[in-house]
C-alpha cells in the first residue's frame, strides 16, 4: 500500500475516478465500434480496440507525468500556454482541416490536432493564475476585471465560430471561475448579458445575410430541429410533419431509442443494437450506448463518477481558498464535468446535438491527451495538500512526543 501511495501520488478518490472511467471507456468503446470497424478495417474491432487502448495510455500517461510537477510551478507553464494558445486558435480557425464540416482541427507532422482541447485547459489555467494574483484588488474594474475578461473574449471569440458548444461549455466554465474568484458580481453579470447579446446578433446576421453561413447554419438546423420538437403540429399537413420529422436530428432519435432499450440493467456487455444505427456510437453518443447495455444503474454510475470528481475539487478550493491551486483544480474539475453533462444531455435530447465527448470515455485523441493533462494538474494540487497534512501530522506527533 505505502508503495502504491508513493507511485499515485494526490486524492485517492480521484484516482479511483479516472480508473473507472477508463475501465468504462475499454469496455464502451470496443462495443461501440463494430460497425465502424466493419467499414474502415474489415471488421478488426480488435485493431479499433487496440488503437483506442494505446490512445487511453497516452491520457493515463499524461495523467501521470503532470500530477508529479509540484502544481506552483503550472502558474508559469499555464500563462506560456495561454500565449501560445491563441495563435494557434487563430491559425485553426482561418487555415484548419475540415471536419463534419467544421474547421477544428490543424495537423502536425501527419497528426491531426485539436487547439480547441488545448486551449480550454490553458485559460482555466491562465485564468485561475490572473485570480491568484490578483485577489488584492479583485472588485475592481480596471485592474482585475478588464485584464481577466480580456483572455476570454479572445480564446472564445477565436473558438466560437466553429465551434459554437465547446465555446459555451469554455465561456460558462470561465463565468463560474471567475464567480468563485470573487470577481465583482455587477460587472459579471452585465458582461454575460452583453455577450448573450452580442452571440445573438453575429448569429441572426450570419443567418439571414451571409452567404456562406459554415457552422452557424448547422448550429441554426440543430436548434431549430430542437425547438421544433415542443411546437404543436396543429395547422400543419402531413406532408410537413413528415418533413419535420425526418428533419429531427438522427442521432438523437436513435439515441433514444438505445436509452430506452437499456430499461434498469441494461442488455449486458456488447449486446447492443443501436450501435449499428447511431452515427458515432464510440465518441459523441457513447453515452447512450452505455446506458443500452448497462441500463439506467450503468448511466448512474457514470454520472456519479463526474460529480464525485467536482465534489473533490470543491473540497480542494475549500482548503486552497483564493490561491492558485484552488482556483485551477476547481475549473479545470467544473469544465471536466460540465462538457460530461452536456455529453450525456445531447443523449438523453435534453440539448440539441453539439458534438462533445464524454471526457475520458469516448474515443479520441487530443480530448484524451489534454483532459489527462486537467486531471494531472488536480492530482499535482491535491498531492501537496496531502503531503502539508502530512507534515502537519508528523509536527504534531513529535510535539506530543517531545512533551511526554
Amino acid at each position: 500500500m505505502r508503495l502504491f501511495n508513493k507511485i499515485f501520488q494526490g486524492d485517492r478518490v480521484i484516482w479511483m475516478v479516472i480508473a473507472m472511467l477508463t475501465l468504462m471507456s475499454l469496455m464502451a468503446v470496443y462495443s461501440a465500434t463494430g460497425t465502424y470497424a466493419n467499414v474502415r478495417y474489415e471488421g478488426n474491432n480488435t485493431y479499433v480496440l487496440l488503437r483506442h487502448a494505446v490512445t487511453l495510455l497516452l491520457g493515463l500517461g499524461a495523467v501521470y507525468v503532470t500530477h508529479l510537477l509540484k502544481y506552483t510551478y503550472y502558474s508559469r507553464l499555464f500563462q506560456i500556454a495561454f500565449w501560445i494558445s491563441v495563435p494557434l486558435l487563430a491559425y485553426t480557425l482561418f487555415f484548419g482541416a475540415d471536419i463534419n464540416e467544421a474547421q477544428r482541427s490543424i495537423h502536425i507532422y501527419g497528426v491531426s490536432f485539436q487547439s480547441s482541447d488545448f486551449a480550454k485547459v490553458a485559460l482555466i489555467g491562465y485564468l485561475a493564475r490572473e485570480l491568484a494574483v490578483r485577489q488584492n484588488e479583485i472588485k475592481d474594474f480596471k485592474t482585475a476585471f478588464v485584464p481577466l475578461m480580456l483572455p476570454v473574449l479572445v480564446v472564445v471569440g477565436l473558438i466560437f465560430p466553429e465551434n459554437f458548444s465547446t465555446a459555451g461549455i469554455l465561456f460558462a466554465s470561465c463565468m463560474v471561475l471567475l464567480f468563485v474568484g470573487r470577481i465583482n458580481m455587477k460587472y459579471l453579470m452585465v458582461f454575460f448579458a452583453c455577450a448573450l447579446v452580442a452571440m445573438s446578433i453575429y448569429i441572426i446576421i450570419v443567418l439571414n445575410v451571409a452567404e456562406d453561413k459554415g457552422r452557424t447554419g448547422a448550429w441554426g438546423q440543430r436548434i431549430e430541429s430542437f425547438v421544433g420538437k415542443f411546437k404543436s403540429d396543429e395547422g400543419k399537413t402531413e406532408e410537413e410533419i413528415a418533413r419535420e420529422e425526418n428533419a429531427e436530428d438522427f442521432q438523437a432519435l436513435q439515441s433514444k431509442i438505445a436509452i430506452a432499450g437499456g430499461g434498469l440493467i441494461g442488455k449486458a456487455p456488447g449486446r447492443s443494437t443501436q450501435r449499428n444505427y447511431l452515427p458515432h456510437p464510440y465518441s459523441d453518443f457513447i453515452f447512450a450506448i452505455i446506458v443500452e447495455e448497462y441500463g439506467l444503474l450503468g448511466g448512474a454510475f457514470v454520472v456519479m463518477l463526474y460529480l464525485i470528481l467536482l465534489y473533490r475539487a470543491i473540497r480542494i478550493i475549500v482548503m486552497k481558498p483564493q490561491s492558485f491551486g484552488g482556483f485551477v483544480a476547481f475549473g479545470l474539475a467544473f469544465m471536466i464535468v460540465m462538457q460530461a453533462m452536456v455529453n450525456m444531455g445531447v443523449a438523453t435530447g435534453i440539448f440539441p446535438v453539439t458534438g462533445q465527448p464524454l471526457p475520458f470515455v469516448s474515443m479520441g485523441g487530443t480530448s484524451l491527451l489534454f483532459t489527462g493533462c486537467a486531471f494531472g494538474v488536480i492530482l499535482s494540487v491535491s498531492k501537496e495538500i496531502n503531503n502539508n497534512n502530512n507534515n502537519e501530522s508528523n509536527n504534531e506527533l513529535a510535539t506530543t512526543e517531545s512533551d511526554n
